[in-house]
């Protein structure tokens, strides 16, 4: 019965949603899902704008996640980032529908995980976002990092090749600019870049940071937080 229940408002949550991934353009594949032995997501939709919701308020939503069982799961771990706070909140369930209260216009980013024989199985990375009255344009998500990664460890002569994906539910990304250098937070390397990617002079045995700044048509932006790497000696 609960579950006759669950799905019956993730249909009504569902019609107040629109999906928006066919509309993105992503090369680096964001959104892909796991192989058949991770956790496949299935709602809120990757890059999607969600203006409807359950027990609606003017300030806040109920969003139900969803995602697919997996026989070899006890129990998930459901965590939901807000993009704007950088405040993450883990949530731990039995179930593989979740109802979630989330504060509106706002973004936010979610991921699934299981352990299983001492091993920790992750579901694709998504964004959405939580919709708020009147709005009429809506900023980046934040870039994701794809490489290098967080605290990485690399080895390189001259040049390190500094990637990251960009979505934005209006589909409108115009532009990037990158902050780079061996300072925290890192002074503007290069601005105005139409693609996801730049390749950047480095020294052995030094630690660089870096950051993104994305920035679409309305003159929204968002900035990815600072990463930082080691080139070994």
């Amino acid at each position: 019965m609960r579950r006759v229940s669950f799905l019956f408002c993730l249909v009504v949550l569902m019609y107040g949603c629109k999906d928006t991934t066919d509309d993105i353009s992503d090369n680096n594949g964001n959104g892909a899902q796991d192989p058949p032995d991770g956790v496949q997501l299935i709602f809120p939709f990757e890059g999607s704008l969600c203006n409807e919701g359950l027990n609606i308020t003017p300030t806040e939503s109920t969003v139900n996640f969803e995602w697919e069982p997996n026989d070899n799961a006890l129990s998930y771990k459901l965590s939901v980032k807000n993009l704007d706070t950088d405040i993450i909140t883990e949530y731990f369930t039995e179930d593989f529908i979740m109802p979630i209260t989330l504060q509106r216009s706002q973004a936010y980013r979610w991921v699934v995980e299981y352990d299983i024989q001492d091993e920790t199985k992750t579901s694709a990375t998504w964004n959405f976002y939580n919709a708020g009255p009147g709005e009429q344009t809506y900023a980046p998500f934040p870039a994701e990092v794809t490489s290098p990664s967080m605290a990485e460890a690399i080895s390189a002569t001259n040049a390190v090749n500094l990637q990251w994906s960009g979505s934005d539910v209006d589909n409108d990304i115009v532009d990037y600019d990158v902050y780079f250098g061996m300072e925290n937070p890192p002074d503007i390397h290069t601005s105005d870049i139409s693609t996801s990617q730049l390749t950047v002079s480095v020294s052995p045995g030094n630690i660089y940071y870096w950051y993104v700044v994305t920035h679409d048509s309305a003159g929204n932006s968002s900035d990815s937080g600072v990463y930082q790497f080691r080139v070994l000696d």
